[in-house]
């Protein structure tokens, strides 16, 4: 993978929260993993967590979500000449690349316009109106207000705990949050929401179907992002290789849900999946790629 050093880096798109934090209001997050912690909070909990639950997320009080971050400090330094060397402008990059991406794939696909996301950085905690949020919840989507939240130390835990060291497990598991974020744009999430409530034992199985979709999503994404740039035209990406997709994929199969099982010592059980297993997160994300065509993610079809 290599990024193209000419490239604006449009820090608009992410509000950086980092240093503060504070209460929630009520939602349901989508984050990366399964667990009720995500794969961080399966880390720190010497993977004991069980699989699927609450997220970690505190939805028992009410309003919050409106906290806003101070960008100045991230503007500056995403604005200098060695700003790729920097772990939160390279995000905030994949970012402008994703969302470039679905301005033009969700018409193109959906026939529905793409409303912009941001992305918000945190550290240790953060306000959302999904409720409180601790690291531990990992990378997640709330559709309650409609941004991504990610504390970026994520990535250490991700490569020193689960082996996913590559880079491109980056923008993979951002390309996977913002997956969620077309699923709550198009009604998809909204609709599987209701089917759980009128089905409650389908709930997980409907849970998984989402997850997939967000992954495949992300290998739409991938399969497009060289054609993806700046707000001056110039190309985000100059390349991406063979490995950078065999990195996402790594990535997808040690963040399954048999694999989190197997971590945390308990014997694989799929009637508790909420996210699929490891080769499931690799089909899903491999046909996404595969054909670079959002319309193939139905994972919701007959026979998906």
């Amino acid at each position: 993978m290599e990024l193209n050093e000419n490239a604006r880096v449009d820090t608009s798109q992410v509000d950086d929260r980092r240093g503060s934090g504070g209460g929630g209001g009520m939602g349901i997050p989508i984050p990366i993993g399964g667990g009720r912690g995500g794969i961080v909070g399966i880390v720190i909990a010497v993977l004991v967590a069980l699989v699927g639950g609450g997220f970690g997320l505190n939805a028992a009080t009410n309003g919050g979500g409106s906290e806003q971050g101070d960008n100045t400090s991230l503007e500056q330094k995403c604005s200098a000449q060695d700003a790729l060397k920097q772990l939160d402008c390279r995000n905030a990059l994949y970012v402008n690349s994703i969302q470039a991406y679905w301005r033009t794939a969700m018409p193109e696909a959906f026939g529905e316009q793409y409303r912009p996301s941001k992305t918000v950085f945190f550290s240790q905690n953060v306000s959302t109106a999904c409720g409180a949020a601790d690291s531990g919840v990992g990378p997640f989507y709330c559709p309650a207000d409609d941004l991504v939240y990610i504390d970026l130390s994520f990535y250490k835990l991700l490569a020193d705990q689960l082996g996913a060291e590559g880079e491109f497990a980056q923008p993979y598991v951002l390309a996977h949050e913002y997956g969620h974020h077309v699923q709550d744009l198009l009604g998809t999430e909204a609709q599987m929401r209701r089917q759980q409530q009128r089905d409650p034992q389908s709930a997980n199985a409907l849970s998984v179907k989402l997850e997939l979709q967000a992954d495949c999503y992300a290998g739409a994404w991938a399969k497009n992002a060289t054609g993806t740039a700046d707000d001056k035209g110039q190309k985000i990406f100059t390349s991406i290789t063979e490995q950078d997709i065999s990195q996402a994929i790594d990535t997808a199969e040690k963040i399954g849900d048999d694999a989190i099982q197997q971590r945390s010592g308990r014997p694989v059980n799929p009637d508790e999946f909420t996210h699929g297993s490891s080769e499931q997160r690799k089909q899903w994300f491999t046909k996404g790629f595969t054909t670079g065509d959002p319309k193939s993610c139905d994972t919701f079809g007959s026979g998906a």
